[in-house]
This record gives structure tokens, sequence and C-alpha cells, in this order.
């Protein structure tokens, strides 16, 4: 005992021997609790760690299909593979993360194009085929979207960015791409070439706008081919975060017929998705919505149930165990009122109606002047016109001339190019110069025409603030008048602070107004260098000049493979054994150049047919159609820009949005409104005068200098009598000795109400409201004044006249059913009102009328079924030729259809009816569909023969 008690007594009696007793005790505890923790219970905590990582997976929904009337599919989906990313990687700083992400990114874009696949590419801004960066949208859409780059949550916080140097609420497309491509934000190397570094960029916006929710992949290409499949599976180690995911397309059968009404689908906007989110937990960031047409509207129907996964992950994101599962269910599918193989042929009829037209007016001129006294009938389209429209309408690539292999005629075209642009440069910078005194009246018409287009251009850049314009200021109106000078302007708009100096100045260095206008005009000058549109004005007066030629123009379009290969026609034009007047003659005959690539007048129409029995709709035409395949899913920006710079408008629905005067169509509301007031009867006669005088604008009758006689209102109808319906308007109006145009204009507005003229029609699409006269009830009886109405709302008019007073609220849709085929809802016509002011020998009067109509048309002679219409014409301005319409119903004495057709500067309104004879044609089956449809133009009198209304 002694001895231990010495040892503790010495052991004690240090310092250091007390520590180190102390410290062995320490270690002896925490060695053992370590050998506990990792020998022998380290397999369950290694799992409790593991599983401690779970992460919930959306199973999306399939989408339901759309069908026609018959069960006719027209959208659907397939599945394809995609290449996917996901932001999973381990860096050490932001530095080091974007340059792996990229480099990496890079690689696969890199491979994916050599395989020929694209990346999914659905950002707002798109390189043009100038090599410039160019906004997809305008207005809300891209300041929303700024708002998105800059962090905002509403465009309002929109600001002068200090840091940045960029105005946010107005930042340039190339600010925003150099932003975001700086060191601030993805940081991406200069190493590589500006496309690349663009697509980089493109997925890299992608990726960050799925950044707040983990485990998301983001697509990087869709349906891509087997070879860049097997590129990623054998590269799945090295690529961080890589995969290949199995993906749900939309696509659309017959999309040129149908894309105005079916629409598209795409990624869900930010705007949408705040909106659906804060009443729809399940809602992502990548979710896919109907973005237009009966897809969005629809959209709750069709896009269906999303399911969910539950899943355990490792720490890297390895899936180690499953949890619960919840099945997604399918969308419903859709089936619409619309007959498919009756929307085709009506579609295809009217291009070749419209075809047809163009044909006969192309004359073998170069420009065409009006004289003082020509009539928009007798307006032409020169042949240079048609040679222009290959550039201006991009239909040739002019871009593609610089490729290394350009053929020779397109590297002869952009030779001489190069010349002119080089001779205009320097004129318009001597003519801008601030000593020039030259007025614009003076200025030869090639440079009037750039001078406006700069003035024009600098206006729509947002540097010369249109609202800023003191309207009536002395300059003001001799620029209006064309007696001044393009600098003189300019340099006022300057002093007057109407131009934004900050919008072409990095800073406001300068007091002096010549200095400041300088600068602009280098900024414009600049700017014009890169600018697609003046280089298209530029080759319009390079071909007018004869530094081109048609020819030349003709043999491109067979270098680049817009018309198909055809080597004797080639050497034919190539040897001048042809002429590019002839050639172009022919390609148009053929539909193998269509007035809606061309964008010439005319170039659009619209038809919609119903079963005048039941209000359905049956057909519903817009010329020209798109392919809504390519704005689905990823947008194809080249041809997304390719659609909103056409001069026919593709993405426009002239069935629902176009308005115009009705015309003499509106002669039967005048009709209806005279015999129910009583100012007229159905055995009233009205002698034609040929000029009315009771009304200060003493306007004719579309027979002056002749005239109709004495006719009743059947009679009226079939002769289109403008002197009748002026006497109309004028009874209605209180007549003689009591004449009140509000009178007037108030019961011509019920009777048109009456016929449902004065609201939208109920179709699910996107429709422009109506507009009745409110001025001048003469003039608005025979369908002038300020009448605006859509051809689906006269459709809807034609129907009521068919059936004799039913005026329909319209549907596109027949039902909803789920994917067992069991009715889930049911759509149907209803009736909006009934028109019971007219007795049955008032309405056989009206019906009558228009049945001696198409009897006097030569475009139906000889037309087994009976048929009752009205043609209308309506001018728009002098200019131009005169829009064309027509409405109807057949067989007459049973009405089955109603249609009503608009060709848009379709000259006379016998083309409106000629077509919707053909179209009747089809439908009755009176002549066999393979001498309609031909795939040719049609044969368009210009005889005259037949009268104007």
């Amino acid at each position: 005992m002694e001895i231990i008690k010495d040892f503790f007594v010495n052991a004690f009696s240090s310092r250091i021997r007390v520590i180190s007793v102390v410290m062995g005790i320490f270690a002896a505890v925490l060695i053992s609790r370590l050998f506990y923790l990792q020998i022998i219970n380290g397999s369950e905590y290694q799992d409790n760690y593991n599983l401690k990582l779970e992460k919930t997976e959306t199973i999306p929904a399939t989408r339901g299909n759309i069908y026609d009337r018959n069960g006719n599919l027209l959208a659907y989906n397939e599945l394809v593979y995609a290449v996917t990313i996901q932001d999973n990687g381990s860096y050490s700083s932001k530095k080091e993360k974007s340059q792996s992400l990229n480099s990496e990114i890079a690689q696969i874009i890199t491979k994916l194009e050599s395989n020929g696949d694209d990346i999914d590419n659905n950002f707002p801004i798109f390189i043009d085929s100038s090599g410039s960066f160019q906004f997809m949208y305008s207005g809300s859409a891209l300041q929303r979207f700024r708002a998105d780059v800059f962090g905002k949550t509403s465009v309002d916080d929109l600001e002068y960015n200090e840091k940045l140097g960029i105005d946010e609420a107005n930042a340039t497309a190339d600010e925003i791409i150099n932003y975001l491509q700086g060191e601030r934000v993805y940081n991406i190397s200069d190493e590589f070439d500006k496309k690349l570094r663009y697509e980089i960029m493109v997925v890299r916006y992608n990726m960050g706008q799925n950044s707040y929710q983990k485990y998301i992949s983001t697509v990087i290409a869709s349906d891509v081919s087997e070879n860049s499949v097997a590129f990623i599976e054998e590269n799945v180690n090295e690529l961080t975060g890589v995969a290949i995911e199995q993906k749900s397309l939309r696509r659309y059968a017959n999309s040129e017929y149908f894309a105005h009404i079916i629409g598209y689908t795409g990624q869900i906007s930010t705007d949408e998705y705040k909106t659906r989110s804060a009443k729809d937990d399940s809602v992502e960031a990548t979710d896919i919505v109907g973005k237009s047409g009966i897809e969005k509207y629809m959209d709750d129907y069709l896009s269906g149930t999303k399911g969910s996964e539950t899943l355990f992950v490792d720490s890297v994101g390895n899936t180690i165990a499953e949890g619960e599962y919840k099945a997604a269910v399918s969308g419903n599918d859709v089936y619409l009122s619309i007959d498919m193989e009756l929307q085709k042929a009506t579609y295809t009829l009217l291009e070749q109606e419209i075809a047809g037209i163009l044909y006969s007016k192309i004359a073998n001129i170069k420009q065409y002047h009006a004289s003082e006294h020509a009539s928009s009938s007798d307006v032409v389209v020169p042949i240079y016109d048609v040679y222009n429209s290959l550039i201006s309408n991009g239909i040739i690539d002019t871009t593609a001339f610089e490729d290394e292999n350009a053929s020779d005629t397109e590297k002869a075209v952009l030779a001489a190019y190069k010349v002119k642009e080089k001779e205009v440069i320097a004129t318009l910078k001597s003519q801008l110069n601030v000593n020039n005194e030259v007025v614009y009246n003076e200025l030869p018409d090639e440079y009037q025409a750039y001078s406006t287009y700069i003035v024009t251009k600098l206006k729509s850049l947002g540097i010369f603030d249109s609202s800023a314009i003191d309207t009536s200021s002395e300059v003001q109106e001799n620029w209006t008048s064309e007696s001044m000078a393009v600098n003189k302007y300019l340099l006022y708009a300057i002093e007057q602070n109407w131009i934004d100096i900050t919008k072409y100045e990095s800073e406001a260095k300068y007091a002096d107004t010549e200095e400041l206008y300088n600068d602009l005009i280098d900024y414009t000058l600049e700017f014009l260098a890169k600018d697609k549109s003046f280089q298209n004005l530029i080759y319009k007066y390079l071909l007018l000049d004869d530094g081109i030629s048609g020819t030349q123009l003709c043999i491109i379009l067979y270098d680049q493979g817009i018309l198909k290969e055809d080597a004797e026609t080639y050497a034919m034009l190539t040897s001048g054994r042809i002429s590019s007047y002839e050639f172009m003659l022919s390609k148009i005959k053929n539909l193998e150049l269509t007035p809606g690539q061309l964008a010439l007048d005319p170039c659009s129409g619209s038809t919609v047919i119903l079963d005048a029995k039941t209000g359905e709709v049956l057909a519903m035409v817009t010329y020209p159609g798109y392919d809504n395949n390519r704005l689905a899913n990823s947008v194809d920006s080249d041809y997304y820009a390719y659609l909103t710079n056409s001069a026919a408008n593709p993405l426009y629905n002239y069935a629902t949005q176009q308005r115009t005067a009705p015309g003499s169509t509106f002669k039967i509301v005048s009709s209806t409104a005279g015999l129910a007031e009583n100012v007229i009867t159905t055995s009233t006669e009205i002698v034609d005068l040929g000029q009315y005088t009771k009304v200060s604008n003493k306007p004719k009758c579309w027979i002056y200098p002749s005239n109709h006689g004495s006719i009743n209102v059947s009679e009226a109808i079939r002769d289109s009598c403008n002197y009748f319906f002026y006497e109309v308007g004028w009874r209605l109006s209180g007549g003689d000795g009591a004449y009140d145009d509000v009178t007037g204009i108030e019961k011509i507005t019920k009777y048109a109400s009456l016929y449902g003229l004065d609201e939208t029609t109920g179709v699910e699409i996107e429709e422009n409201s109506p507009h009745i006269a409110t001025e001048y009830p003469v003039m608005a009886a025979i369908g002038q004044s300020d009448n605006n109405f859509t051809t689906v709302g006269l459709a809807r008019y034609a129907t009521a006249i068919a059936s004799r007073g039913n005026v329909y609220n319209l549907t596109l849709l027949d039902s909803v059913r789920d994917s067992e085929g069991n009715v889930v809802e049911s759509y149907s016509p209803s009736l909006r009102n009934q028109i019971d002011v007219l007795n049955a020998g008032q309405w056989d009067a009206i019906h009558y009328g228009m049945k001696m109509v198409t009897e006097s048309l030569s475009s139906f002679n000889n037309f087994s079924v009976p048929v009752a219409g009205k043609t209308g014409t309506a001018q728009q301005v002098k200019s131009r030729p005169n829009h064309a319409l027509f409405i109807g119903f057949a067989p007459y004495d049973n009405p089955e259809i109603a249609i009503a057709t608009r060709i848009a500067y379709g000259y006379t309104s016998h083309n409106a009816a000629a077509v919707s004879k053909d179209i009747m044609s089809y439908y009755f089956g009176v002549s066999s569909t393979e001498d309609l449809l031909n795939g040719e133009a049609n044969a368009v009198s210009n005889s005259g023969n037949e009268f104007t209304d």
C-alpha cells in the first residue's frame, strides 16, 4: 500500500505528470468512443446518413390529344431522347464552377451539332441572319424578360444600374448578352466563338431558371440522334450531372392548316409560373403549357395530373432507396367541331384563288405609278416587286452569299451589293452633313426612301421620341409636307429634346448641338451597315438600277435549294432561253412560290364555314398558315424571325382578328332595318338617279353615270344598288325634314346588333371585337363609314340570314373525353338570340335577292346547287387593291352551310365569290377533288365585265 501511495504522490507532485495523465485518460475515452461509432455501429450510422437525403421527383402527365370532329388526330405526343444536365457538381469557387460547367456544356454542344442536333432554345434573344442579337418579343413580355435577367420581382423595379452602367428598363439585346456572358454572371470565355458562347449562355440561363429547385434537370437538347445518345452514355462518368432522359414532345399533324386554331405549347413563362403556382403548388418552372389557341384555352383539360416518386439518395445524388410512388394521370382528349378534310380543302382552294389573282396582276414593268384617275382595280404588280420580294420577304438568304461554298451567282450578287452599299453610305453621309440644304422632296426617290427609313428607324429604336413631337410646330409641318432637309429636321429634334441623346452617347459630354448631331449620324450610319431591313432596301434599288438581275435571283432559288433541283430549267435560265419574268410566272402558277411567301397583294385571306342548321364551325381557315411544330417545345428562332418579319404576317389569324369594312355584304342589315322599321316594304320601288344628292358628300352609285332605274329591295340586293340603300339610310334617319344622324346610327346599330355584329362570336381563340358604324348613316347603310367586322363575325351573320334569324354563340369545341373515350364535357353552339322582326315574306324577299346575286355571277354559271349570297368590296387605301368579300349559304331552299370569305386586297368581290363557289363545290361533291385541288393558281378574269359593288 505504501508503494502505491508513494507512486500517486510522486505522480501528482509534478504538473507535467498530472497533465500527461489527464490527456492519457481523455485519449483512451476518445479512442474507445470512435471504436464504438465506426466499428461497432458504423454501418448503421452510414445508412442513417444516406437516408437523410430525400428528394421527390415529379412524373409528368401525358398531354391529351386533339382531334377533329371525325376523330382525325391533329395534336399528339411523341417520346424522344433528350440530353439533360443537373447542377450537382462540387466546386471550390464560383469561377471554377463557371469554367467547369462552360467547358462541359461547350463539349456537349459541339458534339451534338456535329451529329446534326440542336440545343433547345426558348431564350428571348436570337442571332439574326446578319449575325446581330435581336429580341424575339416586345412590350410587356420583353420587360418581364429584362426583369428576370436583372433579378427583379417586378418590371416596376427596373432601374438604372450604376455598377453595370445599364438602364435595365431599356437594356439592349447586346447589353443583356454581354452582362450574362461576363464575369458577373456566367463568365464565358472569349476562346469560344460567338455562336458557341451564345449557346452556352442559353443552357446556363435555363439552368439558372431551375436553380432554386433541387434535382430538377435542365434539357440541353431534345429529340437527339442515336449518335448523340451513344456519346452521352459512353461518357456519362466524365460528364457531371449529364444524362439521357425520355421526354414527351408535342407534335402537330397538318400544321399549316390548323396552326391558328390549335396553337402550340411551350415552357411556362415567369408570369404564368407566378400566377399558377400561387394556386397550385405542383406547378414547376419546367412545365410545358399551352401558349396559344386551343392548346392554351383547354390547357387544364389537356395537361392532366402529375405523379410523383420519392427517392432516397446518397450525398452525390445516387438513388439508394425508393419511397412513395404516385402515378400520373393522362390529360383528357379534346375534339373540335372542325372537319379536317374540309379545312384542308378550303385552305388549298383559298391559296389557289389568291395565287390566281396575283398571277393575273403581274406586269412586266419595273414600277407602277398610279395615274390621277386610276382606281384600286387598276393596280398592278410590277415583276420587279416580285424579284424584290425574294429578298425582302426572306425567301432568299442574303447572308449565305458570304459563305465559302456560295455559288458564283451568289458571289456576283454580293459583289454588286458591296459596291452599291458603299455608294449609298457615302451619299447619305454627304446628304446628312450638317450644312446640307437639299430638302426632302428634291431628293431622288431612292434617297427619299432611305431618309424616311432613317427617321422611322430612329423612332422605332426609341432614340427619336414620337410622343415628344410638337405636331403644330412649323418645322414639323414642313417635314410632314416634305419641304425640309432631313438634317435640319434632326438638328431641330435634338434642340427640342425630341431625341434622347443618352441612347447613342455613352456619356453626355457634348453641349454643342452640332457635335451631338454628328455623333447621331455616325451612330445611325454604323447601325444601318448591320441593319437587315436597310440592306434589303439597298437591294431593292440595286435591282431597279439593274445592278443585279431578276435572272440572277431566280438562279439563286435553285442554288439555295428553295426550289427543287431541275437541271433543264436551270440551264434555260443560265443560257437566257427563258426570261426571269416567264420563269416567275410559271413558279407562281404552279404554286412552287406561293402568295404567302411572296407577300405581295394579295397574299392573305380567310374563310369560315358554319353548319346553317346548328351553328357549328366546320372550317375556319386563315391563309397563310405556319408550322406550329417549329414553335412548340423549343422555338426555332430563325423561323420565328421569318414569321414575325414576313409582310404576309403568317402568325396573324385573319379569320378572327382582321377587321375591315364589310362592303355591300352589310346591305342585308340595312334591308332588315328598312323592312322592320317600315321605311320600305318588299314592294317599295326606289328610282336610282345615279348620284345621291340629299347628303353633302353626294355619293354615287357604283354604276354611275348609269343607274339601276326603279327597283325594289330584292332587286337592290341583286344589283347591290348603292342609291337604293343610301335612301334606306336616309329614311332610317328620319327622312325629309326630320333627318338626324344619331337617329339613323341608332337604328342601324340596333339591327346590326340583332345579327350579332356588336360583339365577338365566342370562339375560344383570340378574336377582335367588331365595330358598328358610329357616324354617317347614309354611308353606313352600304357598309361604309366606320363599320369593321371579322370574317368569323360575318360567317355568324350569314348563318343568321340562312336560318331566318338564329344567331349563335359559336364554339370550336365538340367534346372532351378521357383516355377511355368517355365524354367528360360536351360543347355545342348556343342560341344567342332570334331575330323576330321580319315576317316570312320579308325573309323571302331578302333570300330571293341573294339568290339573284349568285345567278348574276359567271362563277356560279351551271352550278348544280342553288346558292344565295352577297358580294362586298371594301376600299382601304386607293394605292392598294380593294378587299374582296362574299357571304352566302346553300342549298337555297334548305340551307346546310353558310360561308364567309375575305381576300385582303383581293381586287373584286367576284374573286371571293369564285373561291366560295369552289369550296361549296367540294363540300357538295359537285366537282371531283382532283379537278378542284389541282395545285395550280386559279384562272382569274380581269375583263371587268361584272359589276364591282
